[in-house]
């Protein structure tokens, strides 16, 4: 599909060193921070501390370590597959947003796992200053990522991951101004987890804690060091606690905080990752500057059973930091060793917002 797309727009900004065209508009590759797994799609966003799938690896790493624990009932393994038409509102069919996830248990090591994060954003033309076409190129982004969780404790798990990132923006030179480059970048990361349910009694092992540092690592270079855009480092935590269990109906509450910790200046400079995500994106605003640059999610779920599953969230975004406001919906079934879930985003204060009536859809196995 030939167009010209905002990506002109984002492979310039690259070029100069600009924001992005995202809320999150200090880091690059963005595509980083799109929430996987269809179930926590249906619950605004959230599940730092709702993490007993695949999807785990993305979420909070440390939740793989509690995923096999009884060979009677549970399964070793696990793939799920998650499949999105991104950002609807623009009608573009070939751009969409894919995401593969493994966990396997292996004899004394414990829980690995693997997943694959791709974002195709499709053809686009390019064109010079006049509108003259010079060609077509295909873009996309990927991130590859490698698992490993264990316990400390019987109700302490932590995880790790190593990820490999990829930004195909062009597959040519293009000049923008007095810039050259490809559009290509490669970069590393590291995201780490902690899961924890406090056993005190007054709890009765009914709240389920979690953290999870992601997207840890170097900046990414496009063109030189000098022009090096910092990763989207990311900090989410948050619970998850059971309201409800009868044996049949279960309802599940989970609320997520999110912050982006990177520092960027209107030169186009940054802080390196150890210096923004530790120190100076706490100090560099006030208490309640500070407090808005976070994020909320919440979520309820209602399982009948293993069988059926309803889901309901809200996200927050204040206004002066993205303004991302939406409610989400979502349902599930479970059959033996398949499930299948879905879910709905609905910007209702705008109804042309890209995000909104985002569907996902996802399919796990487990075996």
């Amino acid at each position: 599909m030939k167009r010209t797309l905002f990506l002109i727009i984002i492979i310039a900004s690259v070029l100069f060193s600009l924001n992005m065209l995202f809320a999150q508009g200090e880091a690059a590759v963005p595509f980083l921070l799109i929430t996987p797994g269809a179930r926590n799609g249906g619950l605004g966003e959230s599940g730092v501390a709702l993490v007993n799938d695949a999807n785990a690896i993305f979420w909070n790493p440390a939740g793989l370590a509690f995923q096999y624990e009884n060979p009677e009932t549970d399964f070793k393994n696990e793939i799920t597959l998650m499949h999105s038409k991104w950002l609807p509102q623009f009608n573009f069919d070939d751009l969409y947003y894919d995401y593969l996830a493994g966990r396997f248990y292996v004899g004394d090591l414990g829980m690995l796992g693997g997943s694959i994060t791709f974002l195709n954003l499709g053809e686009n033309v390019w064109t010079d200053e006049t509108g003259t076409e010079l060609g077509t190129f295909d873009s996309f982004e990927y991130a590859v990522t490698l698992s490993y969780a264990t316990k400390l404790a019987s109700n302490t798990g932590i995880g790790i991951n190593l990820k490999l990132i990829q930004s195909n923006l062009t597959d040519f030179k293009v000049k923008v101004g007095t810039e050259t480059g490809d559009g290509k970048a490669t970069a590393f990361a590291v995201d780490l987890g902690m899961l924890w349910t406090p056993d005190y009694e007054i709890l009765d092992n009914k709240l389920d804690l979690g953290f999870n540092l992601s997207n840890f690592g170097p900046s990414i270079t496009y063109i030189d060091a000098d022009q090096a855009d910092p990763l989207p480092t990311n900090l989410r935590a948050g619970l998850a606690y059971n309201l409800m269990d009868d044996g049949f109906n279960k309802i599940t509450l989970i609320y997520d905080i999110n912050r982006l910790l990177v520092v960027k200046d209107t030169s186009g400079s940054s802080d390196n990752v150890f210096k923004a995500a530790f120190y100076s994106s706490w100090t560099e605003y006030s208490y309640r500057e500070s407090m808005k640059k976070f994020t909320h999610a919440f979520g309820l779920e209602y399982n009948y059973g293993t069988l059926i599953a309803l889901r309901t969230g809200y996200f927050y975004e204040d206004p002066q930091n993205g303004d991302r406001k939406f409610i989400t919906f979502g349902a599930g079934l479970a059959f033996n060793m398949f499930t299948i879930d879905l879910s709905y985003l609905w910007t209702w204060t705008d109804e042309d917002h890209p995000l909104s009536d985002t569907m996902r859809f996802s399919i796990g196995v487990k075996f």
